[in-house]
């Protein structure tokens, strides 16, 4: 597979390319994510599907592609930083794309979860390089705004996999669901393929002398300089991942519970992703002029407040309201963290620290959908795990007040008089 030269500061094309092709890639990641709270009322209501299914079971099903995040993510990082970005998106693009089809082709609760732990692994390879990737072609100043760019396309696809299954449910069922989730084969990957760009940062520091003992990868996250802070971020990643899995999963079902109807609850998905996609761009803007550590913590705040709210019967005006609060504070949130994080490590471990956050985080993307499952099985109602979601939310705030400010961060910074398109060196 050809690489791509390096990227010429102020190539706008190149710089815009690559920044589409990342948020795409990243819709399809986020429509993964919503589609299956989507189907889990029709999988518990119909044993013929796939067989039996309790709430606790389906909370555990739904965590089985976020265990193949884990790993994928995980996996990216250890080549990313060692063979390129590039690379790693195009193989998961198709990956991802199979791993959907086959899901779709499921008779067995066994079968289900194999295929949606294999998509995870395509997931989390994504979710892992296209932050690294973006990061070393963003201008200087501006990498929170287009790290947000690309992130939100994972509550678009959120909002996406809300509105197909409003309008495709009826027609197609679930399984037509998840093939609407195989397209990146026949619609992303040839784009990928010609127009996606290898990061010059990359290849530049693949070509530099290196210090016998400087690390790269994981073993530079591990190192005393970044050791302590590695841990704080994979934990900032670990509540906002909680978070986002957990509501996505069960927003739906808690809010059947409470009386709204099926259309109504997939509304709800839509107003929460769709705040998430709002506000985290507008506080991308403020992260970058602001710092994203200030603006993260005011956003799992404002989580912790709306997540209080969701279970008082709230006139509906202002539950929406609420919802959409609750979506920037939590998914939008977790869009500013890949943020954070990206402008945090030198190039030589960008990839690795993407990945690390992006894999060690989905540990706590398992445990929302199983701790929803398993309160929503125990008939404690939604009240009781908004409740516990708003803890995870404060104690995502304290942890980002921990992490220290990095020399890759102070370098990044913008520069007086800087043209508006230059790569920041790192």
């Amino acid at each position: 597979m050809t690489t791509h030269p390096p990227t010429a500061p102020g190539d706008r094309r190149t710089v815009a390319w690559a920044v589409a092709l990342c948020a795409a890639a990243l819709v399809f990641d986020g429509y993964d994510l919503v589609v299956y709270g989507t189907v889990v009322p029709v999988l518990l209501g119909d044993p013929s599907q796939l067989g039996a299914l309790t709430p606790a079971a389906a909370g555990r099903l739904g965590s089985y592609a976020l265990v193949g995040v884990l790993v994928g993510a995980l996996a990216a990082g250890a080549v990313a930083d060692r063979i390129g970005r590039r690379r790693v998106v195009l193989v998961n693009l198709v990956w991802f794309s199979v791993g959907m089809g086959a899901t779709a082709t499921t008779h067995s609760v066994a079968a289900f979860g194999i295929g949606r732990f294999l998509t995870g692994i395509g997931i989390g390879a994504l979710v892992a390089t296209v932050g690294a990737l973006v990061a070393e072609l963003a201008p200087a100043g501006q990498r929170n705004r287009f790290n947000a760019v690309v992130y939100s396309g994972i509550p678009a696809g959120g909002v996406l996999a809300a509105l197909v299954a409003l309008v495709l449910d009826d027609v197609t069922g679930w399984r037509g669901l998840f093939w609407v989730g195989a397209l990146p084969i026949v619609v992303l990957f040839p784009l990928a393929l010609l127009k996606l760009p290898e990061s010059p940062k990359w290849l530049a520091e693949r070509g530099r002398p290196r210090a016998t003992r400087e690390p790269v990868g994981f073993a530079a996250l591990a190192s005393r300089r970044y050791g302590p802070a590695t841990l704080l971020l994979g934990t900032m990643s670990f509540a906002g991942l909680l978070l986002t899995y957990g509501l996505n999963t069960w927003l739906p079902e808690i809010m059947g519970q409470n009386g709204y109807g099926k259309d109504w609850a997939l509304t709800f998905l839509l107003v929460l992703n769709g705040g998430a996609i709002v506000g985290g761009l507008l506080a991308s803007t403020a992260a970058d002029r602001l710092g994203a550590r200030s603006v993260v913590v005011t956003t799992f705040l404002m989580a912790t407040v709306a997540l209080l709210l969701l279970p008082l019967g709230l006139p509906l005006g202002v539950l929406v309201l609420a919802v959409a609060v609750a979506g920037i504070g939590t998914i939008g949130t977790q869009v500013l963290v890949y943020g954070l994080v990206s402008n945090y490590y030198p190039t030589s471990a960008r990839g690795a620290g993407v990945a690390w956050c992006a894999g060690f985080g989905r540990l706590g993307g398992i445990l929302g959908p199983v701790i929803g499952g398993a309160l929503v099985g125990a008939g404690l109602g939604g009240g009781t795990a908004f409740r516990i979601f708003a803890a995870v939310a404060v104690a995502g705030a304290v942890v980002t007040l921990l992490v220290p400010r990095s020399r890759a961060e102070e370098e990044a910074a913008p520069v007086a008089g800087q043209d508006g398109l230059a790569v920041a060196a790192t």
